[in-house]
């Protein structure tokens, strides 16, 4: 069962409260996002925080909005971000993105999502899981979000995501209709030459070519050390690092 709390190296998440705990994938994201030319960022379903806080430690002077559905995890978002560093540039509003959208915020510069996954399978019996897990009529939709990133996403901004491989396949059809394209992949496997977990692919307005790399998370064979790309990205954040 997982902990009620994560410890990083400069701030604690708090998540009794939050369906989705805190996760290598989310970790993963908060860290290789790009954040250059970073002035104002939304983290969408922010759940505990997590992103937002990891954007905050990274990038000095961002202001950071951050949207959250589930109320309970709302409110544990809202207090992760009060009780760090950071907490005067953290906004955590519990909203759904629809709802949030028709505040008419000011563009953004940076987008980060870590979106619900499983648009097929059986949806959780736990509904606050589901929510967090699986799209739906009444979750965050694949064309909801991209409608929604086209909208207030600056023109030069960059929307960053992380999604299994043929979920992000689906998304990238979707932002396609909205002109916003494949600039960066990151391919996420467990350890070298397994099959491909995740991708976290950066989208923009104005692209050339979709510039990919790949990251394992483990070393090979039954090593179970990081692997040393991992230690680097994610060094100044967990603790063992």
């Amino acid at each position: 069962m997982p902990n009620d709390y994560f410890r990083f190296q400069q701030f604690r998440i708090e998540q009794s409260q939050c369906a989705m705990k805190v996760s290598t994938d989310a970790c993963l994201l908060g860290a290789a996002a790009d954040l250059t030319g970073a002035t104002r960022l939304l983290d969408i379903g922010t759940g505990t925080g997590l992103l937002a806080l990891m954007a905050a430690q990274r990038h000095p002077t961002v202001e950071i909005e951050a949207v959250e559905i589930d109320a309970a995890a709302a409110a544990q978002a809202a207090a992760n971000a009060a009780a760090s560093p950071w907490a005067g540039r953290i906004r955590v509003h519990a909203l759904s993105l629809a709802e949030f959208a028709a505040t008419q915020p000011a563009p953004f510069s940076h987008i980060i999502c870590n979106p619900p996954f499983f648009r097929e399978s059986l949806r959780s019996p736990d509904a606050a899981r589901s929510t967090a897990r699986h799209t739906a009529a009444d979750t965050l939709s694949f064309d909801a979000l991209a409608a929604f990133v086209a909208g207030f996403l600056q023109s030069d901004g960059l929307f960053t995501v992380l999604l299994p491989p043929l979920e992000m396949q689906a998304l990238a059809a979707e932002m396609a209709t909205v002109d916003l394209l494949p600039a960066t992949q990151l391919v996420v496997r467990h350890r070298p030459g397994s099959r491909v977990l995740r991708h976290i692919t950066g989208f923009r307005r104005e692209v050339g070519s979709t510039w990919e790399t790949g990251i394992t998370i483990r070393e090979a064979g039954n090593n179970e050390d990081y692997s040393t790309e991992f230690k680097e990205l994610l060094a100044g954040f967990y603790l063992a690092l």
